[in-house]
């Protein structure tokens, strides 16, 4: 869904889901499956969703910023050259860009997500 001014939009799980496996060149460990649910978006800039994945660990590498909002599961981020962090169902945190490291998922999770290019 696109946004509009003045708008007012309810953001859930409904919407075409986008279902894939991390690429073998990101690949750590395990088979994770990542699925991805646009509920909005405004110009080319501003996405709003929902996100899952199942167990296993890939690089990530970000552009851009995004708000994540935990709803299920548990996950670890760890930075190059940092700690890890956990985050659980009602955890939130932001990822800025130039952010690299790794993504590792526990327990399948699932979050809430606003991306801003």
């Amino acid at each position: 869904m696109t946004g509009k001014p003045g708008g007012l939009i309810s953001i859930g799980s409904e919407g075409e889901a986008m279902v894939e496996a991390v690429s073998a060149e990101r690949l750590i460990e395990g088979n994770p499956v990542t699925t991805t649910i646009n509920g909005y978006q405004m110009s080319e800039h501003t996405f709003v969703g929902e996100w899952a994945a199942t167990p296993g660990a890939w690089s990530v590498s970000y552009d851009e910023w995004e708000f994540c909002q935990m709803l299920d599961g548990e996950c670890e981020i760890v930075p190059d050259g940092g700690a890890p962090r956990r985050y659980r169902a009602g955890d939130a945190f932001v990822i800025e860009p130039g952010f690299r490291g790794v993504w590792r998922v526990i327990a399948a999770m699932r979050k809430r997500y606003v991306i801003r290019l």
